[in-house]
Order: C-alpha cells, then sequence, then structure tokens
C-alpha cells in the first residue's frame, strides 16, 4: 500500500512527559480491538536502556504490545540511542547523526502491512529531531491527523495553545484531529486540573477529544479513531 491508501495519527504533545506513549498505546490498542491491522512506529527514542547488548526504547516496546506485537520490534524504533537527550544530541553523544532519509523510509514496512499506522514523535512538534529538522517536519511529511496530547497541570492552557498555533502555523498548517487532556499522575498535581478541561473546550479549535485519568484507557477506547484517521 501506498502512503495515501493507509490511515494513520500523528501522536504529539505539549512537551516530554505528558504521556503521549500511554495515550498512543491506548489507540493503537483500542484500534486492535475493533479488528484493524494496526501498525506502530516511533522514528527515533533517547534514553534507551542496554538489553542483551542491544538498545531497548519502553516506548517503542509499548506500542508494539499495544498493537498485537504485529511486524518486527527493531522496525518500531529504527533508531535508538542511550543519552536521554534530544535525539540528535544523544547521536552525536555516541559518534552518529540521525538518518533524515531513514527516519521517513522507516514507516514504509508499516505502511505495508497495516489498514492504519499509529506514529508517536519524540517531544513537541518543535523539538529538534536532526541538526536542521524538527518533529513537525516529520509530521507534515506524513501527511497523518495529530493528536495532541497534553498534560492536566498548571500551564497547561498556554501551553496547549501555543501548540496547536505551532501546528496551523507550520508550513502551509498541520491537520489536528484533536487534544488529548491526560492526567500524569497518581494525583492531581494542582487545584488547576478541576478546570483545565473547560478552558480548553472553550479555547482550543481543534476539538477536545477526550479527558483522561491517570492510566485510564475508558475515554480512549470509547473513540472511533479510525474514522478519526481519515487518508
Amino acid at each position: 500500500m501506498t502512503r495515501q491508501q493507509v490511515r494513520g495519527l500523528f501522536v504529539t504533545g505539549t512537551g516530554t512527559g505528558v504521556g503521549k506513549t500511554f495515550v498512543a498505546a491506548s489507540i493503537a490498542r483500542a484500534l486492535a480491538a475493533a479488528g484493524h491491522r494496526v501498525g506502530v512506529y516511533k522514528p527515533a527514542a533517547s534514553g534507551c536502556r542496554l538489553v542483551e547488548g542491544k538498545l531497548l526504547s519502553d516506548d517503542a516496546l509499548a506500542l508494539w504490545e499495544a498493537a498485537g506485537r504485529q511486524g518486527d520490534l527493531e522496525q518500531v524504533c529504527p533508531q535508538r540511542f542511550a543519552a536521554p537527550l534530544a535525539p540528535h544530541l544523544a547521536a552525536r553523544a555516541e559518534g552518529r547523526e540521525i538518518d533524515a532519509e531513514l527516519l521517513r523510509r522507516g514507516l514504509d514496512p508499516w505502511l505495508a502491512c497495516s489498514e492504519i499506522v499509529v506514529v508517536e514523535g519524540a517531544g513537541g512538534l518543535l523539538s529538534p529531531l536532526t541538526e536542521e529538522e524538527y518533529v513537525a517536519d516529520l509530521a507534515a511529511d506524513f501527511g497523518f491527523p495529530l493528536v495532541v496530547v497534553a498534560a492536566n497541570v498548571l500551564g497547561t492552557i498556554h501551553q496547549t495553545l501555543a501548540a496547536l498555533v505551532a501546528a496551523a502555523t507550520f508550513r502551509d498548517g498541520l491537520d489536528v484531529a484533536g487534544v488529548v487532556l491526560n492526567q500524569p499522575c497518581a494525583e492531581p498535581p494542582d487545584e488547576s486540573c478541576r478546570s483545565n478541561l473547560d478552558e480548553l473546550r472553550k479555547r482550543c479549535v481543534p476539538r477536545v477529544l477526550a479527558a483522561v485519568g491517570w492510566q485510564d484507557e475508558t475515554s480512549l477506547a470509547a473513540i472511533d479513531w479510525y474514522t478519526i484517521a481519515k487518508t
């Protein structure tokens, strides 16, 4: 299949540590449970663990298991680095460089075997991937609608609106499917958690798709992600 024939979603965030992997894995799990062939792809990951002589991305593993272990785990995240830095800096620390062509070509195996692909970016849209490119460059080239994950914490209104402005103004604009407000820890960290959802619903042009409690996939499982991921 070609990129135009396969549906996809590109999961990004308002920053690091907002719950992108949890949301992306939940989406993949919901799609697989609905009977779809789901591909999962994380173009590059840093902060990986050394396991049996190989670097392992825990994010990639979570995505792969959520999608039913389709395909090869190595292909979920072809570029893995140890240092907990932006991918291009982590690569530099190892005397390597991010392969910009592989960032894009790595999607192809999943296009060949999937009805829908869930891509998880690194950090936010303006997080650097290479010396010259950002996550948004990859999102634009893939052309999949964005799912923007925002942490339900103090400051998320600005962070979310800033991410949406970045999406709207990058190149010719990136299509945003919607926002997922995610509680990133077991206990609400501050009083703003009670009002953030209503405020985002009033201020975001793309809709708020779900408000997610700590590690609670219920609201995400109820969404028709296949329809949202239009070709």
